[in-house]
């Protein structure tokens, strides 16, 4: 039990340029190594990189092109497909029923 004044400083917070986040970023993904391994090799904790890369992954899928309306568009459409497809396998089932119990 030691007293306050030696407690461990926290690290002092380092700054990096979105240039320098864009290539550590770009080294994870075009490389395929691990997060922790390129972390290491540029001096950052594998914590943050892991961040830089899931941020990045996410504006790829938030900066897709599709607008709200256009998302909410697609979800009624991907319900309605769904509804006809099961109203469709219905159908086949009862078709297949009564030709099944039908007198030959």
């Amino acid at each position: 039990m030691g007293h306050d004044n030696e407690r461990r400083q926290p690290r002092p917070r380092r700054k990096f340029s979105d240039e320098f986040k864009r290539d550590a970023v770009d080294l994870v993904l075009t490389t395929g190594r691990p997060v922790a391994e390129v972390a290491a090799e540029l001096g950052v904790y594998d914590s943050t990189l892991g961040n830089w890369v899931r941020r990045h992954q996410d504006e790829q899928v938030a900066g897709s092109g599709i607008a709200p309306d256009e998302r909410a568009r697609l979800k009624e459409l991907e319900a309605e497909n769904a509804k006809l497809r099961m109203e469709r396998d219905l159908l086949k089932r009862t078709v297949a029923f009564w030709v099944k119990e039908s007198p030959q």
